[in-house]
């Protein structure tokens, strides 16, 4: 698992910090991070069915809250920290359809409201916030087919407005904020990865294409990391010409660097990269084993909450970096 790495960090300044697991286990849900507190809003549970399920964590106390739960079960929504409000858009329903839907949840008042729905129900929205609005990028909709919608919520109207449709129309793809610009590595069209490395720039309001990651890889993590971008192991799939081979695990990784606008290269794999020592270094393992996870970056912590073990988990730990490290 990367993790964003500092100058004078070594593999020793890590370590997992355990807490409290969740009181319903769940895969696919959706975290999202507001002063201290960690949101995980629905996802899938023991039946395989999408969960109206919401619980708070406050990281200080590690107290689990139970809220209201939400007005639409959903899984693999995206979920965003505006304020004093959470946005939770799309995803999908019982019957594995994509969701229109959007419903807020105002912390002060401890309820959900429905606000604004998006113009096309979509799954895999990727989505990110700044200066106080939700940019929603991407999705699949009804018909399976990646959506190049790019769109702006403003808490404040409770609207959307549509922006510049993406480049490559993809689902489940990565999310950046660098400086004026979101930046969006990878995804899926279907069942093939996409190599599309794009930024939106904020001011102008226009796309820009970078190169593309040499290797096409599903399931890749991406990360960043001192203003360079990871793509990190995946799936490799046959090519239409290669009807014989199996799909394989990689441990590829590659780096780009938009200041330098050099090509992406290959590293080497295995859980941290210091960018400083241009080196892999063995971190502290999970405390529990386990796949699917979702995973949200906070200041000095990487959540990696639910997933998948035995069945689905209610796990919930940290990646930290020691003080003074």
């Amino acid at each position: 698992m990367p993790v964003p790495a500092m100058a004078a960090t070594t593999a020793r300044s890590f370590f997992w910090e355990v807490f409290p697991p969740m009181r319903t286990c769940r895969v696919y849900c959706s975290p999202a991070y507001q002063d201290g507190h960690l949101f995980v809003v629905g996802g899938c549970g023991q039946a395989g069915l999408p969960l109206d399920t919401v619980e708070m964590l406050d990281v200080h106390s590690q107290k689990w809250t139970v809220l209201p739960p939400l007005p639409t079960p959903r899984a693999g929504a995206a979920a965003v920290a505006v304020g004093k409000q959470v946005l939770v858009m799309g995803g999908m329903d019982s019957r594995q359809s994509p969701l229109a839907s959007v419903e807020v949840f105002n912390t002060d008042e401890g309820k959900w409201e429905k606000v604004a729905a998006l113009a096309q129900p979509s799954m895999g929205i990727s989505a990110i916030e700044r200066d106080g609005f939700v940019y929603a990028l991407g999705g699949m909709g009804a018909d399976t087919s990646p959506q190049a919608l790019a769109r702006v919520y403003d808490p404040v109207t409770t609207r959307w407005q549509l922006l510049p449709s993406m480049p490559t129309p993809c689902y489940g793809a990565s999310a950046f904020l660098q400086g004026n610009k979101i930046f969006l590595l990878g995804g899926r069209q279907g069942k093939l990865p996409v190599t599309a490395f794009e930024g939106f720039d904020l001011e102008t309001r226009s796309w820009t294409r970078y190169p593309s990651v040499p290797s096409r890889r599903a399931f890749a993590g991406c990360a960043v990391a001192d203003g360079c971008f990871f793509s990190l192991g995946g799936l490799q799939q046959p090519g239409p010409h290669n009807f014989y081979s199996r799909p394989h695990f990689v441990n590829t990784v590659e780096m780009f660097d938009p200041e330098q606008g050099n090509q992406s290269f290959p590293l080497g794999s295995v859980e941290g990269f210091s960018i400083s020592r241009k080196k892999w270094e063995l971190l502290p393992p999970m405390p529990t084993g386990r796949c699917s996870c979702s995973s949200y970056q906070a200041p000095s912590l990487l959540f990696v909450i639910g997933g998948v073990a035995q069945g689905p988990s209610g796990a919930v730990e940290a990646l930290c970096l020691r003080e003074g490290a």
